[in-house]
């Protein structure tokens, strides 16, 4: 059974700053690339950044380039999504999947107070 499992939501002022985390099981792990995706309610889910199976390679959203840094350890089959200068217009539901797949978490509540 694929499980993909995100954790390290919470609230914080903005400006601050929060690590997600992801923990997959039941999939290969390594040979997918994975990536972050946020939903507010209401709205369509939305990208927000990925990274490539060997984790050489990623790409990010605009709104948060420059802010945000995913990373991953296949050893540990985990991804993250560091989370720096947070505004309140990042608080959303944060998502991960692994790319290419119908495999997403249950998401994990971000909310960031002005």
């Amino acid at each position: 059974q694929v499980q993909l499992v995100e954790s390290g939501g919470g609230l914080v002022q903005a400006g601050g700053s929060l690590r997600l985390s992801c923990a997959a099981s039941g999939i290969t792990f390594s040979i997918y690339g994975m990536g972050w995706y946020r939903q507010a309610p209401g709205k369509e889910r939305e990208f927000v950044a990925r990274i490539r199976w060997s984790g050489t390679s990623t790409s990010y959203a605009v709104s948060v380039k420059g802010r945000f840094t995913i990373s991953r350890d296949n050893a540990k089959n985990m991804v993250y999504l560091k989370m720096n200068s947070l505004q309140p217009e990042d608080t959303v539901i944060y998502y991960c999947n692994a790319l290419g797949s119908n495999y997403w978490g249950q998401g994990t509540q971000v909310t960031v107070s002005s």
